[in-house]
């Protein structure tokens, strides 16, 4: 028996949210890859909106209404991340600048051993140079892409009748 599409595709948007995110965090652990600024700033939306596509799908049968409300909010999150990803993008793109203070992270500076601790210890990430391509697109690109395909499943859940098949 197949899941309803009201349930279906917001469960597959949160489920490529979730890996979207997995990955993120996979490739800074585990591969080592820094995150720029606005790379940590592109996961706020998925910190966002996965918690409240998760609750829209524990109450899509008993509340249909509140889980399509819930499925545009975190849609409408995930989309406004994708116009910060689609920047970023543009941005390693040379499309236009990035961020003028995109690099590097603030630092309390009591001395001249401090500074130079400071920047011995310091590893720059530029938002507007990618830090590996696959496939043809950086992880701005890929965030861009995941972001949008979220957003439109999540909504495509608000318009799905209960038990037609997407």
């Amino acid at each position: 028996m197949s899941a309803p599409a009201a349930i279906r595709a917001p469960g597959l948007a949160f489920l490529a949210g979730l890996l979207a995110i997995i990955a993120a965090w996979g490739f800074q652990i585990i591969g080592g890859y820094l995150p720029c600024k606005l790379c940590l700033e592109e996961r706020l939306f998925y910190y966002a909106g996965l918690p409240i596509l998760f609750v829209g799908l524990l109450l899509s049968k008993r509340m249909p209404r509140l889980a399509r409300l819930l499925y545009f909010v975190g849609g409408a999150i995930f989309l406004c991340g994708s116009v910060l990803a689609g920047y970023h993008t543009g941005a390693e793109w040379k499309l236009w600048e990035g961020p003028s203070d995109c690099g590097g992270t603030p630092t309390v500076v009591n001395s001249a051993a401090d500074l130079m601790a400071a920047v011995k210890g310091t590893r720059l990430v530029s938002c507007s140079e990618a830090t590996i391509s696959l496939f043809g697109l950086s992880f701005a690109g890929w965030d861009t892409l995941s972001m949008i395909f979220v957003g439109i499943m999540s909504w495509r859940g608000i318009f799905a009748r209960r038990n037609a098949l997407i």
